[in-house]
This record gives structure tokens, sequence and C-alpha cells, in this order.
């Protein structure tokens, strides 16, 4: 199939449904129209990749609620309250979250709708907040309409190669990252063809600020350590990829380079993490998937604790020996985290060689030879022969699993083997 009939496809198949969509408008602006009655100086509007036409099949909506600036920008973090108690007259059940300011949720039949407050500023030099400048980046994508479904290509391929968010426990490519990056290379497969030979020090300077300049050298460093640099097009300062990882850069590097040599749809299709679609592509190794119950709190920490289990569950499998294929992990901030390891179906030897110290430290040497009984060099160091602890990755699991390290972080969390 040719590149450009996927991509085609692809879009035609992310499109939002008209009648989910039509009901979602619905409901908003009826919540917008509610929180604006009888209020002069707070308005309520659509945020978000609402705002800017950019969401994808299923989505959450997002409705900002600006606060006059002169009025309100000496008590920028009294906000959340001001919004609280305006909402709570209006509405049944609402839901207060924990951010760099705090936001609310209303729910709407199966619908989830996110209400943040933010201050209505000019420019970006005015805002208090990060969320402040949210409407301004909506008015940067909309100058640019004719990318948006280039921009939702994107959006897709991070999505489903899981590099999508630049929340702390995920540190990948933002929404407005996506966007930037769609709109500077002028389409999606540009920015593949591009992304496949990037480097480790790119940068993407959409609204051409420094024309050519040494970025390194007129902005702060410490917000250009991320492997890509994306200058914020309405914030010259602003790195809008600080949160992206090393690893994240990298998965979207390969995810690119694979997509250009061998072009499918599948490179687009959200991964089903359920234990039959795992099997599947198992190819016969050993699959183990984990699923951890998350504990309540704030998103961020929440998602920092399961992402600390994720990396302790791979640390551990690796110290002891085991093969790892692949492993990744997702949660959807609603129902439990998913962790899946796929490991080499070679079994382990019962025996193990472990590792001492250089010959030529004689008192470390010794003492190496007193913990083991079977001892010989090699290579200028001492080396034993010592007994495995596990030869199997679920019985190791098993154990991990139970260690006070895990369970203080997750309220419960259940393996399966396959």
């Amino acid at each position: 199939m040719k590149i450009r009939q996927v991509l085609d496809e692809v879009l035609e198949s992310i499109q939002p449904d008209r009648e989910y969509e039509k009901d979602i408008f619905e409901k908003l602006n009826v919540i917008i129209k509610n929180v604006n009655k009888g209020q002069k100086r707070i308005k309520a509007i659509l945020g978000g990749s609402g705002a800017k036409g950019t969401w994808l099949r299923t989505f959450d909506a997002d409705i900002f609620v600006l606060f006059d600036y002169k009025k309100y920008k000496d008590k920028s973090d009294r906000l959340p309250d001001i919004l609280e108690r305006i909402l709570r007259k209006k509405f049944r059940k609402i839901i207060r979250l924990h951010g760099s300011r705090d936001y609310f949720q209303i729910k709407q039949g199966d619908f989830t709708f996110e209400i943040v407050p933010i201050l209505r500023i000019q420019k970006a030099e005015q805002a208090k907040n990060i969320t402040d400048v949210s409407p301004l980046h909506s008015k940067w994508v909309l100058k640019h309409k004719k990318k948006i479904n280039e921009i939702k290509l994107t959006k897709q391929f991070c999505q489903a190669n899981n590099v999508y968010g630049a929340e702390s426990y995920i540190r990948g490519f933002s929404g407005y990252v996506c966007e930037i990056l769609a709109v500077y290379y002028g389409s999606f497969l540009n920015l593949a063809r591009n992304a496949a030979k990037w480097d480790s020090k790119v940068v993407i300077d959409a609204g051409r600020y420094y024309r050519g300049k040494d970025v390194f050298k007129l902005v702060n460093t410490s917000k250009l350590v991320s492997p890509l640099v994306v200058i914020d097009p309405v914030q010259k300062d602003r790195n809008a990829a600080a949160a992206l990882s090393i690893g994240k850069f990298d998965v979207f590097k390969n995810a690119a380079k694979k997509f250009l040599k061998n072009p499918s749809k599948e490179f687009f299709a959200r991964k089903n993490m359920d234990m039959a679609f795992l099997k599947e592509k198992s190819g016969g190794n050993i699959l183990i998937r984990a699923k951890a119950t998350p504990l309540g709190g704030k998103i961020d920490v929440v998602g920092g604790k399961l992402l600390k289990i994720y990396e302790f569950l791979v640390a551990g499998l690796k110290k002891h020996g085991f093969s790892m294929i692949r492993s990744d992990w997702e949660w959807d901030k609603k129902n439990d985290s998913i962790m899946y390891f796929l490991l080499d179906k070679k079994p382990l030897s019962r025996t193990v060689q472990i590792e001492g110290p250089p010959i030529k430290i004689k008192q470390h040497a010794e003492h190496f030879r007193k913990i083991h009984k079977k001892t010989f060099a090699k290579n200028g160091k001492i080396f034993a022969i010592g007994q495995r602890e596990f030869v199997k990755p679920e019985d190791l699991m098993k154990k991990l699993v139970k260690d006070e390290f895990v369970r203080e972080r997750c309220s419960s969390i259940r393996l399966e083997v396959v």
C-alpha cells in the first residue's frame, strides 16, 4: 500500500464521529452558558484541542474560564477557590483536581469535562501560570488551519507508539508540541522523514525568532536539556519540549524509520494490552502482564508512583539475568495501569558466574574467596560460580510484586503469565 493511501485511510479512521461530536458540543455549550450566566469579568470558553479542532475520535473536552487580568492578576493563586464557589452554585457534583493551578471536572453522562481557571492575557509575559498561555497556543494553531489533518496524524502516531503526553511520568510529546512539529514541517510525512534523521540535539523554531542564530547561547541552557528543543512560537524563551525524555525521543525516531521503511496503518493503531493481543504478539516467548491498581492523589504523583513500580520490575528482571525483548506500560488516569514484559523463552542455567574484585586488591579478593567456595581468576579479576535464586522470570516477579517498594506505591497488583 502506498504511503499516501495509508495516511488517507488513517485520517478517515481517526476523525470524530459527527453525532458524537455534536453531542459533545451541545453539552459543552450548556456548561459554558451556565458558568457565564450572571458573570461580568469572568468568561468561560471552549479550550484545548476542541478550540483548535485537533481532537481525535475519542477525547475529553476542556473549558477555560477566563478571569479579567486587571482585576485578578494579583489573585492568581485564588482563582481555583473563586471558580469553585461559582461552580458549586451551578452544578450538583464537581471534582477538584490538583495541578500547577487547581482545576475541576464535571461529568455529564459518559463525558468528562475539565474546567480550568486562567487569567485572560494578551501576551505570554503576563502569565502567572503556564495554563494562562493556553488560549495563545490555540490562536497560533488556528492560524494554520490547513495543517489540522497533519496535526491529527501526528497526535495519533504519538498515541499509538506510547510517546504522547508531557506529564512527568510519561515525558513524551505534548499535544502542543505535536501541533508545532506538524506546522513546522508542513505535514506528518515530512515530519517522519526528518525525525528519522534527527541527531541528539535538534532545534525547532517555528516562530523564526532566532533565524539560524545559536539558540544555546541566547536562551537559558537549563531550558534546553531535552534532546529536542521546540521554541514555543508564542513564548520565545520557552522550550515547549522541555519535558521530553531521551527514551521517548528515540522511540519516536525509530517508529518513524520503521513506518517509512514499511508503511502500514499498524503504526497508528493504539496497542491493545489485553492478554489475547499480547499473547498473539509474543511469538512463543514468555509474557508477563502486571495490573496495578493506583492509589488516590494528584495525577502526576500517582503516575510517578506507577512509573517507579514499572522501573523497579524491569530493573529486577535484568539484574537476575533475564533477557528482555520488550516491555512497556500505560495508564489512562481512570483504570488500572497495565505493564507487560516480554522475555526470551530460553531458560537460564542453574548456575551463574559472579564477578568479584581485581586480584591485585588482595584484601577484597581474599574476602570474596571466603564468601564463595569455588573461585577462579580471569582477566585480572576473581570470579565465582553460584546458584541462581530464580531460573523462571515468573517466580522472580511473584517475589518482586510483594516487595514493600511496590506495595507502598499502589493499592494492589496482580500478575498474569503466558
